[in-house]
């Protein structure tokens, strides 16, 4: 990377200029076992039992876990595309990942071991990779994208009729710089765990029981640093998602998150729409830009995370707040006025979202200074759940795709949107409710 430092953006003359500048493996079913091994057992005592390496949560329940589940620190998410013309075998591959899911959210293997120590003649059923590491954690989430409803025009398993709605293809945002190989797919896994590792196995354990039925379309690891029960930072060095609705008031999440059934989509009780953008973070343009003028981006004070004008986190944002000369405390095309809640009216989604780094590689930037070389390929996989994305996501980030000061430092190169359906009972499947009824 260079060791030039750019010359600073003017703070004030991007006030005015506003937002105008942004429009320029083996069978599906072989290897289960009813139970999982008995490993990595968390210690009796009280004390060990608060260590996040033996956290367990539930599978099965009336919602997937990972949605309102408190956020992990890793995540491995990823999306696949369906190769096999044949319902039954879809129907197969899903009642293979629940069992297995199960297994791992409960620190097990996703199939079972061979008995002591021989090596047989076949294919390890776990790569064996996070053996002893505990639970930590771990939840599984699994969605439908539209390809699995309709593909190239063609009802491959008889769901067209089935499709939500509300699972609508996403338009092309201001700005997007969409990467094919990092867009779409037809199946999308989310394991979130308390160890990378641990993550990373449970999605690469399930992929691998998809071969001749679905291929890895996309897959990308993400982390999250801070002390639980915190609002995280993210790599910009500012605190991500103070303005969640609170998943502890199940009325927010009944109203923002959780989906109704619908005469289109009775099986929909229950899940939720989740959106995925990969958004890369030019952090060498955002390191050389002034405090203040990063804090008029974001519409926070950096440090406290408070709004600004405000000293602590959680105050409320005065979006009518002025300074001296009568102009907006809050700038009105910073992100925190742009995305709050009054300024679309009233609508709120979840945001879980982990950072990731990719290294480096070659970069143009499209804001100046334009500069052309090798950079950080690092930024935000941003996540967010909502009831109906036709009144969440969609609305909310295209006026932040046109109007947000932040888009000089950020570029969406990744895109998917997924139904997540409830959650599965014992002895059923995630997605039962879309192929049985």
């Amino acid at each position: 990377m260079t060791n030039d430092h750019p010359p600073r953006p003017s703070r004030r003359g991007f006030l005015k200029a506003g937002g105008a500048a942004v429009a320029a493996g083996a069978s599906l079913g072989a290897g289960l076992a009813t139970s999982p091994p008995a490993l990595a057992k968390a210690p009796a005592h009280s004390a060990q039992n608060a260590d996040p390496q033996f956290a367990a949560e539930p599978f099965y329940g009336p919602h997937q876990g990972g949605i309102v589940t408190p956020q992990q620190s890793h995540t491995y998410v990823a999306a696949l595309d369906l190769t096999t013309d044949k319902r039954d075998e879809v129907i197969a591959l899903l009642r293979t990942w629940t069992e297995a899911a199960a297994r791992l959210t409960q620190g097990g293997t996703a199939f079972a071991l061979p008995a002591g120590d021989d090596g047989g003649d076949r294919a390890a059923p776990d790569s064996g990779d996070v053996l002893g590491l505990g639970p930590n954690g771990l939840t599984v989430t699994f969605g439908f994208g539209p390809g699995l409803f309709t593909k190239d025009g063609k009802d491959r398993y008889g769901l067209a009729s089935r499709r939500p709605a509300a699972l609508v293809d996403l338009p092309r945002f201001n700005g997007d710089q969409l990467i094919k190989e990092k867009t779409g797919g037809d199946l999308f896994i989310q394991a979130c765990a308390n160890d990378a590792q641990v993550a990373f196995h449970a999605v690469r354990q399930l992929t691998r029981r998809a071969y001749g039925v679905a291929a890895m379309r996309w897959g990308q690891a993400g982390f999250l640093s801070g002390p639980r029960a915190q609002t995280p930072r993210n790599l910009m060095g500012f605190k991500d998602g103070t303005n969640n609705p609170s998943t502890a008031k199940p009325e927010l999440m009944n109203q923002f998150v959780w989906a109704r059934a619908t005469d289109d989509a009775p099986w929909m009780e229950g899940g939720t729409y989740t959106v995925v953008r990969r958004i890369r973070i030019t952090l060498e343009h955002w390191d050389n830009t002034e405090l203040g003028f990063q804090e008029q981006v974001f519409g926070r004070h950096k440090y406290s995370g408070a709004p600004i004008g405000s000293k602590h986190e959680f105050d409320a944002v005065d979006l009518k707040a002025e300074d001296k000369d009568g102009n907006p405390v809050i700038p009105e095309n910073s992100h925190v006025r742009l995305s709050n809640p009054a300024s679309n009216n009233g609508v709120q989604i979840l945001r879980r979202s982990y950072s990731y780094n990719e290294g480096t590689n070659f970069y143009i930037e499209r804001w100046p200074p334009w500069r052309q070389e090798t950079e950080y390929d690092a930024g935000l996989i941003f996540i967010a759940h909502q009831s109906d994305p036709r009144t969440g996501f969609i609305p909310i980030n295209d006026r932040l795709a046109k109007f947000d000061m932040m888009n000089q430092f950020t570029t969406h190169v990744g895109s998917a949107i997924f139904v997540v359906p409830p959650g599965a009972k014992p002895g059923s499947y995630v997605g039962a409710g879309l192929f049985e009824t």
